[in-house]
């Protein structure tokens, strides 16, 4: 019997899933497992620092391409005259090589990017001054980054959260046996002796 698969674009199936070169999921073995596991401590360590330093000042601004238009909204015959709405795009292409790689879907899935040209593209028109729209937008940028990260990026556990997990852990397999045992024991008396 096939497999029936919906049709999709393939730019799109390659962005969402990553299909492995094996029809069949494949057992990982203890010690590819260790190496998976320092590859991931260390992602996400790096990760970490990444999201330490980030501030305005670390921002990307030579990635930044940045146009003007008129702003709507109040402010009479001023609004007519200047272009004071700032826009600010950022490829996502060139941005992804410099953060940490846990981000990209989320970045990916946001409300700012434009799937046609794959880029972030960023709006600010609270001010009637060029300069401090420009400054909004990479308040914006800033702002994004933080939360995507925030949001996948795990917080270090400490050592004795670790060991609270592990003795409850081992509480809880404790438990499970006893209760095994106990109901191992409840079916062995109903069956009787077989003299």
């Amino acid at each position: 019997m096939a497999l029936l698969r919906p049709r999709l674009l393939p730019n799109l199936v390659n962005n969402l899933f990553h299909f492995s070169s094996t029809p069949f999921p494949t057992r990982s073995f203890a010690s590819r497992r260790a190496a998976n596991t320092d590859d991931q401590d260390e992602d996400l360590a790096a990760a970490r620092t990444w999201l330490a330093n980030l501030n305005t000042r670390t921002m990307p601004r030579h990635l930044c391409e940045i146009s003007f238009s008129r702003s709507g909204g109040p402010g009479g015959q001023h609004v007519n005259k200047v272009n004071s709405k700032a826009t600010l795009r950022v490829s996502l292409d060139d941005l992804f090589p410099l953060i940490p790689r846990i981000i990209h879907p989320q970045l990916q899935s946001c409300r700012y990017v434009a799937q046609r040209t794959n880029t972030l593209v960023i709006q600010s028109e609270e001010s009637r001054k060029q300069a401090a729209n420009v400054e909004t937008c990479f308040d914006k940028l800033h702002q994004l980054l933080q939360k995507s990260a925030n949001e996948v990026i795990p917080g270090e556990t400490s050592r004795d959260q670790k060991e609270k997990v592990q003795k409850l852990k081992k509480a809880e397999n404790e438990a499970r046996i006893k209760y095994k045992k106990l109901r191992s024991s409840k079916k062995s008396s109903r069956r009787g002796s077989d003299d």
